[in-house]
């Protein structure tokens, strides 16, 4: 395989996150006044760093805690400090979304040059997205997530919009010759096509949304992997890592998936849920195949960006071949056919 071309600004010969060694891990929980007892198992996660913890003694109640350590350079700390406040605004509203704990007066801590935060330990499984009782329960919580959302803007994340995750994406891939030679121009033709498809439904000046589409605080990536689930409690959704402003539907359209009429139903309960407590503006459903458009572009930047990361190169070995590029193609072009259909009713 091929692996995506960078220059030598986007290379470094050590990543930050080399050094994030187990003894750093446990010196940092230490720094916070949590001392773990050398039992650690890293977690599923690209991003950022993120790590359970088993304690000698609980803190605050919590036998196990969770510590995620904030990829360099990602996000300003008045971001970081954005998404503990969401997640705390959105705990103290009764609202199942896992906060980060106050340690030495704070939520976001420095170590070794990495700043970090812990919660404490959640249990639970991907939810049952067949099972429409499930998608009910999801729903609801979802509603009480926006209500909370709307309450007041972001200040310091950004908007979920065709220029951030289209056209930035788009230009960067294309400026960095990361698409090989043979591929590049039936991609581009592509990828403008789509995001062409994607203003024109959003319906705005110069790729912003048009006005009837309200913007509020999100969890930004609801997707399943970010809900943990168990019967007697229902959901608790993790990782506002990518809370950012958008639309409503942001948050419930990665939880779709199927052929259409397996999506048509699992929306119809989501929704059935989603308006026992907040009222759902159904002209946001145009937007779902255009931010699932741009997610799929993004997601390709994201994995180009992060490939001197030596975790994605292990993880993603299939990225960045002329077979994987031909296969966004086919991607965006069954996109723009679902961009050109009807959008979902419920």
């Amino acid at each position: 395989m091929t692996a995506p071309a960078r220059d030598n600004a986007g290379m470094s010969a050590t990543h930050p996150y080399q050094a994030l060694t187990p003894d750093v891990v446990l010196d940092a929980l230490a720094s916070v006044g949590l001392h773990g007892d050398g039992r650690l198992m890293a977690l599923s996660s690209y991003e950022n760093r993120v790590y359970q913890a088993a304690l000698e003694e609980p803190a605050q109640g919590h036998a196990q805690v969770v510590a995620k350590f904030y990829r360099p350079g990602r996000w300003s700390e008045e971001a970081i400090r954005e998404e503990h406040d969401f997640s705390r605004a959105l705990a103290e509203a009764e609202v199942p979304a896992v906060a980060p704990l106050v340690l030495e007066g704070g939520t976001l801590h420095h170590h070794a040059g990495f700043a970090f935060s812990v919660s404490p330990r959640r249990g639970g499984r991907r939810p049952e997205l067949d099972d429409e009782e499930v998608l009910e329960w999801i729903g609801r919580f979802l509603a009480r997530i926006h209500t909370v959302g709307a309450a007041e803007p972001f200040a310091n994340r950004p908007v979920l919009d065709l220029r951030s995750f289209g056209t930035e994406s788009r230009d960067w891939l294309l400026q960095r010759q990361i698409i090989p030679m043979d591929v590049e121009r039936v991609w581009r033709e592509a990828c403008d096509a789509a995001l062409n498809a994607v203003e024109h439904a959003m319906g705005g000046k110069s790729g912003a949304y048009a006005p009837q589409f309200k913007m509020l605080r999100l969890h930004g990536d609801c997707h399943p992997g970010n809900i943990l689930w168990t019967p007697d409690e229902g959901p608790h959704f993790v990782d506002l890592d990518d809370a950012r402003t958008g639309p409503a539907v942001q948050d419930l359209w990665m939880l779709l998936s199927g052929e259409r009429a397996q999506r048509q139903r699992q929306l119809g309960a989501l929704l059935d849920g989603y308006e026992q407590v907040r009222d759902f503006d159904r002209q946001e459903l145009v937007l779902v195949e255009p931010l699932r458009t741009l997610r799929l572009i993004h997601y390709s930047a994201w994995l180009a960006r992060r490939w001197d990361d030596p975790a994605f190169p292990a993880a993603f070995p299939y990225f960045g071949s002329s077979d994987y590029w031909k296969g966004q193609v086919l991607m965006l072009e069954e996109q723009l056919e679902a961009m050109a259909e009807p959008p979902m009713v419920a």
